[in-house]
């Protein structure tokens, strides 16, 4: 089976008409939920339930979508707190120094010198760039900006991002 990754998660209904909000986890919402899309709804303990996107539209913080054959609040009410995923056939192709959380996750990171520093723990995305936040051993994680200037190099089939160590960046 493909792999499998959360796009969204159904957090209430909303409306009658079938209707549920979903708080997203993707740069994507209109292309993940386009009319026609095919979703997988995971809930715990129970087998995975392919839904066809029927409509989608914004609100507030929410996307709010509906199903194919869901018409009324009776039929989503039972997929509230379900995660809305995609198998990884679904993702497309990212332009050149674009990558998938997945794909950066994990990564060992270098120095210019090929000095280990640590691994990449996780990406905040506070502001105008992403941070990267990477776990050192026996030290305080590093936070670094995704910027050209200090991210060198992301090789993701070596597993290595290859970083500029900027003055002040490990104080």
């Amino acid at each position: 089976m493909a792999e499998l990754f959360n796009v969204g998660k159904i957090v209430n209904t909303q409306g009658l008409k079938g209707e549920v909000r979903v708080i997203s986890r993707t740069d994507f919402p209109d292309e993940r939920y386009k009319k026609g899309n095919t979703l997988l709804l995971e809930q715990e303990g129970k087998p995975l339930i392919e839904l066809v996107v029927a409509s989608h539209r914004k609100h507030k913080n929410f996307d709010i979508l509906s199903f194919k054959d869901h018409p009324s609040i009776n039929d989503v009410e039972k997929y509230r707190d379900g995660m809305l995923q995609i198998t990884s056939d679904q993702m497309h192709d990212l332009p050149e120094n674009e990558f998938y959380l997945h794909e950066i996750i994990g990564l060992k990171v270098i120095d210019e010198e090929g000095e280990e520093i640590g691994k990449i723990k996780e990406v905040l995305s506070p502001g105008a760039n992403d941070v990267w936040v990477i776990q050192r051993v026996q030290q305080k994680d590093l936070l670094i900006p995704y910027i050209e200037e200090v991210v060198k190099k992301v090789d993701i089939a070596e597993g290595v991002v290859t970083i500029h160590i900027m003055e002040g960046l490990l104080d």
